[in-house]
């Protein structure tokens, strides 16, 4: 198993091929069938697979290549239909994720507020979405392989709870069967040999976020109980399997085309957030003023969590410098020990097939860099 103490990592989707792109294209439009699409995804697998190992990455993902995006992990389930919208969305506008009012490096929109699926039928996970993926990705590395899930709390945000009965009246229904079904999906990626599972959990900063803190207030909800909610939800994902892999949750702002789409720092939830998760690592966006100084930090438990500083924006092209890097690892270490520190961009570069707006040079000297500052840190 790996350690959890590894001191690079990333989230795990980088940037897509135009051949990718174009068959992903294509199949929408019912030119090619799923076995031409996959076999130009598996040859795209390959190269961004001999890429990472290049880099000297210790965990290989498979770059999200199979997915239009990085919410269809939890697709294959019956009663909640997210790829209908998804390919619909996809073929509106082939390889650009923002709309067309929308511009790089600013605020987008909420996806749990602009694209929300009801459900048609109790949940029932018809095919793990993530254990094909990792089945195909083992066979084309001899390193650990990566698996991500969307987190149940992001998959209840997304489900339309006013139009999804008499299936799920509440959201609380919904959630529950979301968590059982997502632990259920765990537990098959753990069966077949997968030493680290990571949940993305963009969520949680809804309950730092003004804007979402007013639409939770408006509806007469109490954020706290929902954080607690969903972090029950999150350690649910896991639990019965905790020690038989690497567990992380990822945590950020929203990453779509280079756009954000919540802020506020991590000093209003931190303290019930750290305290009560149950992974191994905890992957947060460190890499704009956005999210605050690492004073939060101060309520990691010791000897706990590793906490991967993610430092290296996936938003822009710009390339850190190591010093500047070795910095901010140098000030985190004023709240928190640094051997339970590690390095890793704030998210993936490609949350959707258009990616964000930087180059594939830029995206691989950005690894490059966050290597050489690993070990200069942690020699």
């Amino acid at each position: 198993m790996i350690s959890k103490r590894m001191r690079t990592d990333h989230i795990g989707s980088f940037l897509r091929p135009q051949s990718l792109i174009e068959a992903f294209v294509s199949r929408g439009k019912n030119e090619i069938d799923d076995a031409a699409l996959e076999k130009v995804q598996d040859a795209a697998i390959r190269d961004v697979v001999a890429k990472q190992e290049a880099v000297g990455l210790e965990v290989i993902s498979d770059g999200e290549y199979r997915r239009l995006n990085w919410q269809v992990s939890f697709s294959d389930v019956e009663g909640w239909d997210l790829w209908e919208g998804s390919w619909r969305l996809f073929l509106q506008n082939p390889g650009h994720d923002a709309k067309e009012d929308e511009k790089p490096k600013t605020r987008g929109a909420d996806a749990v507020e602009v694209f929300k699926v009801p459900a048609t039928a109790k949940l029932r996970l018809s095919k793990n979405f993530p254990l094909k993926e990792y089945n195909s990705l083992k066979s084309a590395t001899k390193n650990p392989a990566k698996a991500m899930i969307m987190g149940p709390d992001r998959v209840a945000q997304m489900c339309d709870i006013p139009n999804s009965g008499p299936s799920y009246e509440t959201a609380d229904a919904f959630l529950k069967d979301v968590t059982k079904i997502q632990n259920e999906m765990v537990g098959e990626l753990v069966d077949a040999g997968c030493e680290y599972i990571q949940i993305d959990e963009p969520s949680y900063t809804g309950y730092v976020d003004k804007a979402t803190l007013e639409r939770i207030a408006a509806r007469g909800e109490d954020p706290m109980k929902n954080l607690a909610r969903a972090v029950d939800a999150t350690n649910g994902a896991i639990v019965g399997h905790e020690g038989k892999a690497c567990f992380g949750v990822h945590i950020c702002r929203g990453n779509r085309a280079s756009m954000w789409h919540r802020e506020g720092t991590y000093e209003g939830i931190a303290e019930y957030l750290f305290a009560n998760l149950k992974f191994d690592r905890l992957l947060l966006e460190y890499d704009s003023e956005r999210a605050g100084g690492f004073e939060p930090l101060r309520y990691v438990p010791k000897g706990g969590p590793t906490v991967v500083l993610g430092l290296i924006t996936t938003k822009t092209g710009e390339v850190e410098m190591v010093d500047d890097l070795l910095a901010r690892i140098d000030n985190a270490q004023r709240f928190i020990d640094v051997d339970q520190l590690a390095i890793s961009p704030q998210c993936g570069f490609a949350s959707g097939i258009g990616g964000n707006i930087l180059s594939e040079d830029a995206q691989w000297r950005k690894l490059e860099i966050m290597q050489e500052t690993a070990a200069r840190a942690w020699n």
